[in-house]
């Protein structure tokens, strides 16, 4: 057979099916257009406040497999690829997967599921996670997905978030800080605290409600721990607040003339 008669075979076969080929255009257009006008929904009730993040990116999420698979199904239904070869086929590849899958795999899709659904924390919260702080940016069937203070992207399986104790910070919520020192017992505790406390008022990022406030935590062999406590909501800022208060709090223990130095037990020999 020359190339012209395989031309001439395509062009009638394509003429043949030319209903077909339009249908399945049409359908892939009309799909696409919704499926922009429901995302675009989704942002915008999530820029209003009125749709949590998260439910947005999952909803995101949802949207988006569920049009893949409405053009799919139109498609294959036009071609005469009926939902029982489907069903067939998806339970062929769908039982080999599993077969060659591990179980920590299945296992991380149903941790998956548990997270999603259970919702310990949401896309943009900041987490206390392995001795880090991270912020959450997707939440995906096999790993979630974070973001460290070091600008690092980190999969983490979804079955070490449920194995592992996890602290969400939020986004923006009324945190306790603190920070303790060690005076001496000749200082008076009164002064003691109010330098304290004044430290914590020069501090950017520190609430003024609800007010810092200052505790005797333990009494130590040579000193005193003092602990300074105060409140913040800038959930991303907290080291920078953590770091600010400490260097804060140096700076008046000293101009205070508050030794916070470690205590050394010294033996004198006659």
């Amino acid at each position: 057979m020359s190339l012209l008669d395989y031309v001439n075979v395509l062009g009638e076969w394509f003429l043949s099916n030319l209903d077909k080929f339009v249908f399945s255009a049409v359908t892939l257009f009309v799909v696409y257009v919704i499926y922009r006008v429901v995302i675009r929904e989704i942002r915008s009730l999530t820029a209003q406040n009125k749709l949590q993040e998260h439910f947005a990116y999952t909803l995101t999420r949802i949207t988006k497999w569920a049009s893949a698979t409405v053009i799919l199904l139109a498609i294959f239904a036009q071609w005469g690829v009926t939902i029982g070869v489907i069903a067939g086929v998806l339970a062929v590849f769908g039982g080999t997967i599993v077969g060659f899958a591990s179980i920590n795999t299945v296992g991380n899709a149903l941790a998956g599921l548990i997270v999603m659904t259970s919702r310990p924390f949401q896309i943009g919260d900041r987490i206390y996670f392995n001795d880090k702080f991270a912020d959450v940016v997707a939440v995906d069937l096999i790993y979630t997905r974070m973001r460290t203070l070091d600008n690092v992207l980190v999969s983490v399986p979804n079955q070490e978030l449920l194995k592992s104790e996890i602290d969400n910070y939020g986004k923006k919520t009324n945190v306790r800080r603190s920070c303790a020192i060690t005076a001496g017992y000749e200082l008076d505790s009164k002064n003691v605290e109010t330098a304290l406390l004044e430290a914590a008022s020069k501090v950017e990022g520190v609430l003024k409600d609800p007010k810092p406030y200052v505790w005797i935590t333990e009494f130590g062999d040579f000193a005193i721990e003092y602990s300074l406590y105060m409140f913040v909501n800038q959930i991303r800022s907290l080291r920078k607040i953590d770091a600010g208060l400490k260097r804060m709090v140096l700076e008046t223990c000293k101009r205070h003339e508050i030794d916070i130095s470690t205590p050394q037990l010294l033996r004198r020999v006659d």
